[in-house]
């Protein structure tokens, strides 16, 4: 949960907030066949650590006010994977940028499987 004031006065950012927002970002990207879930181990391994972690192949992390977001994905058989990713990575910076006003330190994507 991020908070955030201006002279408006305090805002509050849920993490289910981002994860949507994200999850749906992704979900419109040319390319990007569907979302992967991390698996036991790694939710296990996600709670132990503190990690924000849930089945929409989202995990947020928070760190020093900026968010780092790690994605699993599968993509498009015959699409042009590098192509993918940056558009992914650019299209969910921008999106945390411009419609939570939340800073992105970095947007990790990883392409787990590929679907015709």
């Amino acid at each position: 949960m991020l908070t955030k004031e201006n002279y408006l006065g305090k805002i509050t950012i849920t993490d289910n907030y981002i994860k949507s927002l994200v999850y749906r970002t992704v979900a419109g990207c040319f390319g990007v066949a569907g979302m992967k879930s991390c698996t036991f181990g790694e939710y296990v391994f996600g709670e132990l650590l503190g990690l924000k972690t849930d089945g929409m192949g989202v995990r947020i992390i928070s760190k020093n006010d900026e968010l780092v977001v790690n994605l699993h994905i599968s993509v498009t058989y015959g699409t042009n994977i590098a192509a993918v990713v940056r558009s992914v990575k650019n299209k969910v910076e921008f999106a945390l940028t411009e419609y939570a006003g939340v800073p992105v330190n970095s947007v990790n994507v990883y392409v787990d499987s590929i679907k015709e």
